[in-house]
């Protein structure tokens, strides 16, 4: 008895004292217990703050093996879930059927990938299917589970997905705003620590370790949805006309360079992220390169100008240009127009034009604007993988240097390009594209806020305003500007039509029959609000220019958001003009309806409104239903009986409207003038309020005329020799994809320079600006 005593007090004391760490944490392993707080990822949102990726529930798939053979309802469930899912019948058998390595039946199996993170209405489907095998079995329980789960959620759909990027199932972010701010929106996961006991209830008295989750921050892009809806209906049209490889449109605010709109196609849903192509997936704004074409000419004008070197009037000899050392660079009209001034060289989109220009500045001159603009550098937008191009040329090399001048032989992303041409715009400020807004952190209750960030002064602000004018002439040109295709009525619009060869890959040259073609340009000319590219890669039409694919891609864009931005019109409407524009548009009625709804069936037509009184509810509207209105004229929407109104701001109402508008408000009117209402003022003689309104018809002495050229039936082909006829060998050619860094350039007769076979001389291309 004492020998086994001794054994058991010599087991206690291994036990408890030379062991006892070992089992005081085995025994904590069991009566403790811990869950994770998962941490909500931040959403994303447009400049309004609408929706474009949240955190929304979704559901799993699973199955329980051992359950569904028990039953013996196996068929049901196989049949069932493939009609759902999709999920082929011989892969769903093998998870209903799964076993063990002991040759038992799995408790559970998830179904994936196609049964992951499924959504509602698809897990309606399933719910269906489940109760529809319980009236047959008489069970509640048929095997087949829906897990409650996660996902990402795109609400906008396709819209700016690029822009957006995507989560993997896996919750991996995978590229654009999803993967560049991950850091900021996944956020912490917390843990909820606590000891239970041999029933897994939690012990009353027990020790509790709390770690709160922190949620991902909220971002706020400069994205506006309405002008991203406008580009992408816009390129949508080209894409399925034309067919191209791709198409990219941006859309930013030359005062700050905030993006208001991005896009590309083809496009894809990142909801359904698996059904696409990797190409759908690619952001060609910051990670494509492009030789420019002609829209880089705009570059080569600005530093001309500033240098005092760009004289409009003097005339120049048309045609063909000799380069030392090197084959002639020749006009899209081989023959020339003859001796022109260079502001039609301008408007034509003359080659030889700014290879005298370029001459005159000095290629080192050049070479310096080329970079001061921003071009071969990374513009520091907030978005992976950015390129920074080659705009580096020989400067050196006289050929290297004239086809720098119009466009050639350099690359650049569609992004540089905005931003350069935003400085042209805005007084010739280079500033640093913005994509996002603020960024607001939930767990802290701040926000940081982004603000305008300006790299350099590249030109004045006098050089700007002057640059502006003459390509404004490039677009109001009917008879001989490349760019009327981009005109709208009553508006001044700048811009640049641009038809560039490809290079082809492996240094042979260029492509006779493969383009890219492209439109940038900005509004209203006088105030600079929106700058907008279009660059189109590769349409199927090898005859189409900028001038016909992308200017009126651009026109539709930049007219819409003009609408939509409430700019009205400066320019005496011209009814001749084949081109212009329709500006009246007719007006819903909003009667009765919320000034909420009221508002949303206005902003779709793109009109302006003002709310006038603090109802919640429209009880008139001016001006009445079905009255056809321009495009930038202001609907009043009363809200309040007349003894409680206020008198709304009414410049740019009729005559009309501002008589009806009176009558509503009950005050005496006084006008002076005809037209539209200019300005307005209140006044009070003998006790009475007087409201006195100074109209004008538009385009009045007051405002400055910019049409001075002739404006008449729309302009033909862009860049069209005289004869219809026209050549590849021009000088004007592209690359895309960075092909264009690979050193090989293709002489204006269509030969290479330097050994490099180009195209042969006199095949036929589309005509080039």
């Amino acid at each position: 008895m004492t020998l086994l005593f001794a054994v058991l007090i010599g087991r206690i004391f291994w036990v408890q004292v030379v062991r006892g760490d070992f089992w005081l944490h085995k025994a904590e392993a069991r009566w403790s217990a811990s869950e994770t707080l998962k941490a909500k990822r931040g959403n994303i949102t447009d400049r309004d703050g609408n929706i474009l990726a949240m955190d929304t529930l979704a559901y799993t798939v699973a199955v329980e093996p051992d359950r569904i053979n028990k039953l013996g309802d196996q068929e049901e469930v196989i049949q069932g879930l493939h009609n759902i899912l999709n999920k082929p019948e011989n892969e769903i058998e093998a998870l209903v059927t799964a076993k063990d390595e002991n040759g038992k039946y799995y408790v559970q199996r998830e179904v994936r990938p196609e049964g992951w993170k499924i959504d509602k209405t698809t897990a309606d489907k399933i719910t269906a299917l489940n109760d529809q095998i319980k009236e047959k079995t008489g069970q509640k329980d048929n095997g087949i589970l829906l897990i409650n789960d996660e996902k990402r959620y795109y609400p906008k759909q396709t819209m700016a997905s690029q822009l957006l990027g995507y989560m993997s199932k896996e919750g991996q972010p995978m590229t654009g705003i999803e993967s560049y701010f991950n850091d900021q929106l996944k956020g912490e996961n917390g843990e909820f620590k606590y000891m239970k006991d041999g029933k897994q209830v939690q012990l009353s008295k027990g020790e509790v370790d709390y770690t709160p989750a922190k949620d991902g921050q909220d971002i706020k892009l400069t994205i506006d949805s309405m002008i991203q809806n406008y580009v992408e209906e816009a390129i949508k049209e080209v894409y399925d006309k034309y067919q191209p490889k791709s198409i990219t449109a941006i859309a930013a605010d030359p005062n700050t360079m905030e993006i208001l709109a991005m896009a590309n196609m083809p496009t894809y849903n990142p909801n359904d992220y698996w059904n696409y192509g990797f190409e759908n997936y690619y952001n060609h704004a910051t990670k494509s390169l492009y030789e420019p074409g002609s829209t880089f000419k705009i570059v080569t004008l600005a530093a001309s100008v500033q240098e005092g070197l760009f004289n409009p009037n003097a005339t120049y000899p048309s045609g063909s240009i000799q380069i030392p050392g090197s084959k002639p660079i020749r006009d899209i009209n081989r023959n020339g127009w003859g001796t022109i001034t260079y502001l039609e060289g301008l408007k034509r989109s003359s080659n030889v034009a700014f290879v005298r220009l370029e001459q005159a500045l000095g290629a080192q001159k050049l070479h310096d604007y080329v970079m001061n603009f921003g071009f071969g550098q990374k513009t520091g937008i907030a978005l992976g993988s950015e390129l920074a191009g080659n705009a580096n040329f020989n400067a050196k090399n006289a050929r290297d240097s004239a086809s720098a001048a119009f466009g050639q032989g350099v690359s650049v992303t569609p992004i540089q390009q905005v931003a350069a041409v935003a400085a042209v715009a805005n007084g010739g400020k280079l500033l640093q594209p913005q994509i996002v807004k603020e960024i607001y952190d939930p767990n802290t209750k701040t926000t940081q806020k982004f603000e305008p960030k300006l790299v350099r002064q590249v030109i004045s602000p006098e050089t700007s305003k002057q640059v502006g004018e003459y390509l404004e002439q490039v677009v109001s040109d009917a008879k001989i500007g490349t760019g009327h295709g981009a005109y709208i009525e009553g508006y001044r619009i700048a811009g640049k039509t641009g038809t560039a060869q490809k290079a082809v890959k492996g240094g042979g040259g260029y492509s006779a029959d493969k383009f890219v073609v492209s439109f940038i340009g900005y509004a209203p000319v006088e105030n600079p609000k929106i700058v907008v590219y279009i660059v189109v890669d590769e349409p199927n039409d090898s005859t189409a220019g900028g001038g016909k694919v992308a200017a009126p891609a651009f026109q539709e864009i930049m007219y819409k958001s003009l609408r939509y931005m409430g700019i009205a019109p400066t320019v005496t409407p011209n009814k001749d003009d084949a081109n212009a524009k329709e500006d009246n548009i007719t007006v819903p009625d909003v009667s009765n309806l919320t000034v909420a709804n009221a508002e949303s069936r206005l902003k779709d037509k793109s009109l302006t409104y003002e709310a006038v009184g603090k109802g919640d509810k429209v009880l008139r509207q001016i001006p009445a239903a079905g009255s056809a209105v321009h495009a930038s004229q202001t609907i009043y929407l009363i809200t309040e009986q007349q003894d409680k109104l206020q008198i709304p701001d009414l410049k740019g109402a009729s005559l009309r409207d501002a008589v009806e508008m009176a009558s509503i408000l009950g005050i005496r009117l006084e006008t002076q003038g005809e037209g539209y209402v200019v300005s307005q003022s209140e006044d009070t003689p003998n006790g009475q309020r007087v409201l006195k309104l100074v109209l004008q018809p538009l385009g009045g002495p007051d405002e400055e005329d910019a049409d001075t050229d002739e404006s008449g039936s729309a302009a033909g082909e862009e860049g069209g020799a005289s004869d219809g006829s026209a050549s590849a060998d021009n000088g004007d050619s592209g690359s895309t994809g960075g092909s264009a860094d690979n050193g090989s350039s293709s002489n204006a007769d269509g030969t290479a320079d330097s050994g490099s076979s180009g195209s042969t001389a006199g095949n036929t291309a589309a005509p080039l600006d």
